[in-house]
């Protein structure tokens, strides 16, 4: 599969826990203006690590604040779960999102969009949890829809909202790649990389679509610039960085900016 070759692009994941909401407004501030190009959060309604029961906010109403508050950041939750909104909804919050982020006419909404794995979300909002199987189903289903919803949608959204999609099961997850992603995030390692984009440009063949323009995302997360130069020797662009809070470690993120800096002036 040929890869795509453009800059390389950090993003930054706000983790919406443990913090009151002062704390996070700070913190896009700040990470905006240290340069990151692209800020996430997640889509659960409890924290994932730390106390179980601790400060928690949910995704979409934070995305939409980050929308208005931000000027040239790209932005999106790292990853939506299907399971919990309306496909059609979901659609219409992100071309709503879209417009609020639209400073100069554009908007900076990524869709990034998953199943969804967290049994405790389904459980105490009343989702039907269903199986693996079934939530890749829905997610399917879902992404017809809301591009279809996209269509219609009066104003429509200020450009082709990207559309990211995380995870790599072959069977069904990376044809859901192959049919709709923009982006493709995963935290496969970089020797497993190749043989997964070989799956998804069988299953592009498969679908009909050019995926030449397909970004590669992957995470740094307890990595090191030895293992962020072999996912960018194995096609990455776009490097995501869980961001553990409330202490930030600031320098942290400077330092991966110095590395995508010095990759982008080589």
């Amino acid at each position: 599969m040929p890869l795509l070759d453009t800059p390389v692009r950090l993003g930054v994941q706000l983790q919406p826990q443990h913090a009151p909401y002062p704390a996070f407004r700070d913190a896009v501030l700040r990470l905006e203006e240290m340069g990151v190009d692209i800020l996430f959060n997640w889509d659960h309604f409890f924290p994932l690590s730390g106390d179980p029961d601790g400060l928690h906010f949910e995704s979409w109403t934070m995305l939409a604040a980050w929308a208005e508050q931000t000027e040239r950041v790209e932005f999106g939750a790292l990853v939506n779960c299907n399971s919990y909104r309306n496909p059609d909804l979901q659609a219409d919050m992100a071309r709503t999102i879209d417009h609020i982020s639209a400073k100069n006419g554009t908007g900076r909404f990524i869709f990034a969009t998953g199943s969804g794995w967290f049994e405790r979300d389904y459980a105490e909002y009343g989702y039907e949890f269903g199986t693996p199987g079934s939530r890749l189903n829905d997610l399917a289903d879902g992404l017809a829809r809301i591009e279809a919803r996209w269509a219609k949608l009066n104003p429509a959204p200020t450009r082709d909202i990207p559309v990211m999609i995380g995870g790599k099961g072959e069977q069904k997850t990376l044809r859901l790649v192959a049919r709709h992603a923009d982006i493709w995030h995963s935290f496969v390692r970089p020797d497993d990389l190749p043989h997964k984009l070989e799956v998804i440009e069988r299953w592009a063949e498969r679908e009909e679509r050019d995926t030449s323009d397909l970004v590669v995302s992957n995470e740094l997360d307890r990595r090191d610039e030895s293992d962020a130069d072999a996912l960018y020797d194995a096609g990455v662009r776009l490097f995501t960085l869980a961001f553990h809070g409330p202490d930030w470690d600031y320098d942290l993120v400077r330092a991966w900016l110095r590395w995508r800096d010095a990759k982008n002036a080589g």
